[in-house]
Formats: C-alpha cells, structure tokens, sequence
C-alpha cells in the first residue's frame, strides 16, 4: 500500500489519470494509504471549496505535481460540503491486493456521488428525496421528461410543451438536471435562465445525445418491470419521455455502478392529473419555504409532526401534488376519520423510533447498505408485525396498509440470526456477523480470543508429558510461537519437538500442534475479516428477493405515518373534516390562517379572527378593499391555504368547508423584480399577472394582491380594472382581488358575478384598531397615515402627512365641486342669451389645460349670477 505522504510516481498518475479521464467533470477521490488524493484541477477546485491545504509533490511528465487530501474517515463530511455546493464526486478504492502487488495497487472507481443520485443516509436529509431528473427535446416543440428517487425505486414520465417546462421543473424541483448536449443553444439557454431565475435550484450537466434513445428506454424500462409492453401503466405512447428514461437509467446506473434492481414501478404524470400549483403560489403562500428561504414557519413544517423521514417525505408530497380527482383525499379523509378516534395515539406510539425502511432497502438493493442499518431494519420489522396484527380497521384504506405491513418472515430470520446485536459501523473492521451464524467463523474468533487460554492448556499437558517441570509456552512477533527448555532438561524433549532457536541457556522447539495452532493463530484476525466480508456479501445476496416486499413494507409505514399525523393534527389544531361538491364552490365557514394562528398562539398574542367565504357560480370575485395590515392578504392566503389542504386530502382550519371541483391555484402577491434578467418590479408583476390570465379557467382559484401599484396612478388603475374585468368576464374563475384602487369598488355595479368586500377598522383619534373581520360592502378610507405612526416613522413626517392630506383632499372636494357644477344645468341667469352662449362656446374640455377650463368655469360662474 502506498503511503499518502509519499510523492506520486509516474505509474500511480498513469492509474489516476486513466481513471479522470474516465470521469472528466466529475472530481475523483484517489485512495492512498489513509487519505484520499485529488490532482490538478480537482486539487485546486476541492482545496477553493473544502478549504484545505494544497501541496505540491514530485512530479509527472516533467511537471510538479498539485495535489491536497482528505482523511478516509472523515470522507462522509466532505462528501456533504461538496453535493451540497452542487458537485459530484467520484470515488476510486483500492481493489487489488496489496501483498501481491507489484507497482501500483489495483484501484477502480467504485461509485460516483452526484447530487441527484445519492442514497448515503449521511448525505441526504430525512426530509426531502434528492430526484434526478432527464429532459429531452423532442419534435413539434415538446419536452420528454423522466425523473426518479434512487431511494423509492420509481421512475416518473411525463411529457409537456415547452413554454410549460417551467411549471413542470417548480413541481418536481429535481436535485440534479441532465439533457442531451445536443440540443439547440436556444433550449439551453431556457434552462439557464430558469436557474439564473430560481425556478430550477439545482445543477445542470449535458449528456452524450446518442444516450436519449426512445426504443432503447422503452425496453430498458419493460426489462425492469418485468413486462412486455408500458400499457398497462399507459405509458406506451410517451415516445420523448421514453427518450429522457434511456439517458436516466444510464446514468443512475453508472453513478451506482450496478443496475438498478429495486425499480418497481413506472407512474406517468399529465397535466390534467394534478393541481396545478405554480412557483409563484408555493412561494407566495410559504408551503415549503419562507419568503426568505427559511424552512419555518411554513405550512409544511406547521403539518409535519410525522415520526419517520418517509412520512415527512410523503407529507411533502401529497401537499405539492394535490390531485384535482378526489378519490384519494376521500379516502384520505376518511382514514383520517376513523383514526381520531384515539387509535392515531397508539400507533404513533409504536412508529417511534421506527427506521427508514424505504432508504435501506433502496441501500440492500444497490448493496450499499451498512451493518447498523441491517439491525435498524430488522428491530423494525419487529415492530410492524404487531402493527399489521393490532391494527383492525373498518376503513378500507386503513385495512389495506395494514395488510401491507406483515414484515417477510425469511428476511426478519435472516437479519436476526446473521447480524450481531451490536455491529460495527463499517464491514471492514469486523465484529458484524452474530455469534452461531457461520461455524468457522466462530472457529476464527475463538482462536483469537482463546489463545492465551490454549497456550496455558498447552504447556501443562507438555510439562506433564515430557517431565520438565520450567518448560514454557510463548510467543513472540519474531519467531511466532515456541516451546522454551531450559539447558539443564534437553534430555528430556520428546522426540516430536522440532528446533526453532538456539539460545546460551535455552532452546526453542515448536511441535506439530503448536504449529497447526500458529497457522491458524496468526491468520485468524485476517481471516475472520475476509470470512465476516464474505458472509455479509451472502446476507445481501439473500435479501435481494425480499427488496420488493420490503418496499411494501416502507410504503404503507410512510402512508400510516402521515394519515396519523393528519389525525393529530386536526384534533391539535381543532379543524374540520372538509366537504366535496360537483359544482362551483368554496364555501368556508370561519375560516383561518393554520400559521398565523399558531403563531399568535405562541406569541400568546390573542386570537385570530376567523373569516367567511362565500363563492358560487353566481358570485365568483370579490373586491376586497381596506388599510394596510388590515388582513387581506391574510384572509386571502388562508383561503387558498384552505383549498389547498382539502384537496390533499387534510381537515382544514375552519367550522365547516364545503369545496367544488379546483385545477389550479394562481397567486400574483408583493414585489420583488428580477434585475438580473432584465426584469424590474413592474415589469415581473406584468409578467405573473399574464401568465394568471392565460392559464386561469373557470375552476381555478386566482388571488391578486395590489395589481398595478408598480406604475403611475393612471396606468396602474387602468391595467387593475382591465385585468379584473378580464378575470371576471373572461377566465371567470373564482378571484380574490385586494387593492387600493377605491375606483374597483365600482366594478360590481356592471359585474354581476363580483361583490366588495372590506377589512374592517376602528379610528380613535390618531390610532386605528384593526379588526381583521372581512364585512360586505367598500371601505370608506385607507388609514395610511395611522400605518406609518404604527411603523415608528418620525412625528415630524406624520403632521406633514397630515397637512398635505388635508391639502389634497381639500382640493380633490374643490375639484369636484366644480366638475358639478360644470356638468349641472345652467340657473336662470340675468345676463343676455348670447353672451351666456359665446361664453359656454369657449369651454371645450377636450381642447383647454385643466386650468384653462377651471378659468372659463369662473368666467362662466360671473355670467350666470343668479
């Protein structure tokens, strides 16, 4: 084995540079002695993002060799600083062994970690999966795409237009992208720009395009499901997405370094299928992230009190991937139900500390899996049979996952017998396989823990034989094992004992037994390594056909976690079971924010203020006007916070829900702009309230909040009423439309489908109250000046304020004043007709400045005295 510390000799850089060229965009780990080595470029980019220490020695062809390290026992923590920067990473072990030999040890590439790819329970959160996703240009301006968690075992098709690829990748947020290097600067660019933009947070890497083959991904995904066609998943005709599958398999598949086996199933993905929740409404309504980027206090981490990873993981899912057919929330709901009862209490009970069945056995299939998570997987196993057994439900949901989780009987044999109750972290140093497993291994083992015992039976039974009353039994690591007799009692030694040493008092002998024991003693630690490794390898090989029964197992372990968590959690929370109807509705009854509510609860800041919401195919927008932190955007919020979890399949934070059939949830809320695209603030609410119009339809829910505030007063106005008239005419779909624009109020007057809705507030002097209660009808005043008392800004700028109010509105009643007066009658007055009339001729407003015309208004005022 060679030393980290040596320099490099030109045959063990002609190894690792056949080894990089075979992995050029990926950085390889080169293990040397206890370190692990990068050169060169990879060098100077690990020592740039690791922050470690970068050396030169020897050299290579003439040229110094720039390396830097890290220690093999500490590879797991670098591995999660560089997948998290967004690298990969490969992995070369040494394979040859090193008594045998000559040059440089034997190395191979053993897997390659990328950031779409991983499996290591040390790198991945218990959370979030890391998905790996494959595009593929396709013709007539469609994109294939294919996506798989390597932890499920399921591959997901899809196919879509281009201009709704940025849709797709928001709702899958894969880990990692690859697409064919072929394909056009244009489509390329696309994807850049969607990660310059923050709707695709994860790295690209382009791929061989003669790996994007159609038939050959066809048959590669047949082969794994053991099928003769994709019909029965109808995914027969999905003749692009079958192209991206071709290059994921590929891929996944090197980076594992073995095929896939645990691969089950195949689930074809459409537009139709799902609710369709842009980035714009994941963000805006904080479901997985903050504003700010932070994973709390959000609606997920409010929901997730799940007591495993794959319930967390599944809770993620069902709340980014609500279905617009309502089958699954149905059963989902009545699960739920029947587990209020008081059973969710006992079975979260016994998932406490429950492992994470779905990853390892993911890990046994790729044999990747370790010796603790072996003794995880089966204490687990020993756990859901009780489950499986206690579990009687009349739900058939219920019933099915509790069918489901009846653990493989010869699997919890096998793990029970074959691992030891308190293995080692790793294989390579031992003490993994159970006592009474494999006989010579046990026979192994008892050499080296007996020796000392069979070397004191040993030289009794030889003092006895031989009559040699100082005769001794030692070993040293020179000369191994030996019988020591004394000068004085040569005459003595039998006649097998066989000369070893010659030393001046003594002599050394070894006899045929001692020798059969030494041959033995001095193997038996490497030995019993090689056997433990050999028999390991026999465990995984005897699990493989359990994989499938096991994944089983994971899903209904998730699928329960999670329907106990919703119980829990609506009888925590107090929330209601919602209701589904065929017709347009959302009908809520005191409905709530779920975060903001616990928020004020932990704040011990009073209760929130529930709200009604009334939606019908007659009544289809609301106008909702008021004061700023009034609660519109709250109220707005929590009723697509509302729909939301009805659809999943949750109980809701209301009295009652009543809700009817939903395709899509469109938010346009804040400002924020997009500089580096060229985008300002305007210009990017522009944009996301074109994109709502485009997509929205009669059974989508849209909220738009303060439309038209990025521009001047007239221009913001205009687009607000046009965009509202196209909302309520046009797309007709159910609108919440919040803004400060008073002259909206108007709107229902020729709307028949809108309503004005108001916050209401209480004015005392200077200071406001808000009251939070959504009441019929527009408000009266906007309170601005009371909001900037209440934000700290100084006195001085608030009696400003006031005073140029008071100027302005003033004005504005002056002004009014005057346009009533132009547009009333004229009074009997006492001057002559005609000069009444040359005096109207000269006032033509289409003509005349604002004060011109006011001028001849006067003029016209001095004529007509009464």
């Amino acid at each position: 084995m060679e030393k980290a510390d040596s320099p490099p000799h030109t045959p063990v850089m002609a190894q690792y540079l056949a080894l990089k060229a075979e992995h050029p965009q990926t950085l390889l780990l080169y293990r040397m002695g206890d370190f692990y080595e990068l050169f060169y470029a990879d060098a100077e980019k690990a020592a740039r993002l690791l922050d470690i220490t970068l050396t030169q020695r020897g050299q290579s062809a003439g040229q110094p060799v720039v390396m830097a390290g890290v220690p093999f026992h500490a590879l797991e923590n670098y591995l999660s600083r560089l997948i998290k920067l967004g690298e990969s990473v490969a992995i070369a072990e040494q394979v040859g062994d090193v008594a045998a030999a000559k040059g440089p040890v034997e190395r191979k590439v053993v897997r390659v970690v990328t950031p779409g790819t991983i499996t290591d329970s040390e790198l991945l959160s218990d959370k979030a999966e890391a998905l790996l996703l494959a595009l593929h240009q396709g013709k007539r301006a469609r994109c294939g795409l294919a996506w798989l968690s390597v932890t499920q075992g399921r591959v997901f098709l899809a196919e879509c237009a281009l201009d709704e690829l940025a849709a797709w990748l928001t709702r899958i947020a894969p880990s990692e992208l690859i697409y064919s290097a072929g394909v056009t600067q244009r489509f390329e660019q696309q994807l850049q720009q969607l990660q310059h933009q923050g709707a695709l947070a994860c790295p690209l890497s382009p791929r061989p395009d003669w790996q994007f083959d159609g038939p050959l991904g066809e048959r590669s995904l047949c082969q794994h499901l053991g099928a003769a066609s994709l019909a029965a998943w109808q995914a027969e005709s999905l003749h692009e997405a079958h192209a991206a599958a071709s290059a994921l398999l590929h891929y996944a598949e090197h980076t594992q370094g073995r095929a896939l086996t645990h691969l089950h199933s195949v689930q074809v993905q459409r537009d139709d299928a799902l609710i369709t929740l842009p980035a714009s409404t994941v963000r805006n309504l904080e479901l997985v992230q903050t504003l700010h980027g932070e994973s709390s206090p959000t609606l997920l981490s409010l929901l997730d009190s799940c007591m495993t990873g794959m319930g967390s993981r599944l809770l993620r899912t069902w709340l980014l991937e609500p279905e617009r057919e309502r089958s699954a929330a149905r059963q989902r709901l009545a699960a739920t139900q029947a587990l209020r009862g008081g059973a969710w209490q006992v079975l979260r009970e016994q998932l406490k500390g429950v492992s994470d069945v779905e990853r390892i056995t993911a890990r046994i299939a790729l044999r990747q899996v370790r010796p603790r998570e072996l003794l995880a997987l089966a204490q687990t196993l020993q756990k859901t049979e009780p489950l499986a057994l206690a579990g009687q439900a009349p739900e058939p949901y219920l019933t099915d996952i509790f069918a489901q989780l009846q653990p493989p009987a010869t699997a919890l044999a096998l793990l029970q017998s074959a691992i030891a109750s308190e293995p080692a972290a790793l294989v390579r140093d031992g003490g993994v396989i159970a006592s009474g497993f494999d006989a010579e291994l046990d026979e192994l083992r008892a050499i080296q823990s007996n020796c000392d015992g069979f070397l004191l039976d040993l030289e009794a039974r030889e003092k006895e034989r031989s009559g040699i009353p100082n005769l001794r039994v030692q070993f040293n690591k020179v000369h191994g094992f030996y019988i020591e007799v004394t000068t004085s009692h040569l005459d003595k030694v039998p006649g097998d004992y066989r000369r070893r040493q010659t030393l001046k008092n003594a002599e050394r002998f070894i006899t045929p037994e001692l020798k059969a024991f030494e041959d033995k003693a001095l193997s038996a630690q490497e030995r019993a390594l090689q056997r433990e490794k050999w028999l390991y390898e026999q465990v995984l090989d005897r699990l493989q056909p359990e994989v499938p029964r096991l994944t089983r197992v994971a899903q209904a372990l998730a699928q329960l976690d999670v329907l106990c968590c919703l119980a829990e959690r609506s009888l925590t929370l107090n929330w209601c079971a919602p209701s589904f109807a065929n017709e347009p509705c959302i009908d809520i009854e005191a409905g709530r924010h779920p975060v903001v509510e616990a928020r004020l609860a932990e704040a011990s800041s009073g209760a929130f203020i529930p709200n009604h919401t009334r939606m019908h195919a007659r009544q289809r927008m609301q106008i909702i006007t008021g004061p700023n932190m009034g609660g519109k955007s709250t109220y707005m919020r929590q009723v697509a916070i509302i729909v939301l979890l009805a659809s999943m399949g949750s109980h809701v934070p209301a009295s009652s829900c009543r809700l009817g059939p939903i395709d899509a949830i469109h938010t346009r809320i804040g400002a924020a702009d997009d500089l580096a695209n060229a985008q300002s603030t305007f210009m990017l609410e522009m944009v996301e309230a074109a994109q709502i119009l485009h997509a929205a339809t009669p059974e989508s829910l849209v909220l738009m909040d303060e439309i038209g505030r990025g521009t001047s007063t007239f221009d913001g106005l205009a687009l607000a009423s046009s965009i509202a008239s196209h909302l309520h005419d046009k797309s007709r779909a159910f609108t919440l439309f919040a803004t400060h624009y008073f002259e909206l109020t108007e709107l229902p007057a020729s709307a028949r489908h809108a309503i004005n809705l108001h916050v209401s507030a209480v004015e005392n002097g200077q200071d406001i109250a808000f009251l939070h209660e959504i009441q019929p009808g527009p408000a009266s005043r906007s309170y601005g000046i009371q909001v900037a008392r209440l934000a700290g800004m100084p006195a001085s700028v608030l009696h400003h304020a006031r005073h140029a109010l008071d100027a302005l509105e003033a004005r504005a009643q002056e002004a009014q004043r005057q346009v009533d007066l132009f547009a009333a009658p004229p009074a009997p007055a006492q001057a002559t007709p005609s000069a009444a009339e040359a005096a109207l001729a000269q006032i033509n407003p289409d003509q005349l400045s604002p004060r011109e015309a006011l001028d001849a208004l006067y003029q016209l005022k001095g004529l007509l005295r009464p």
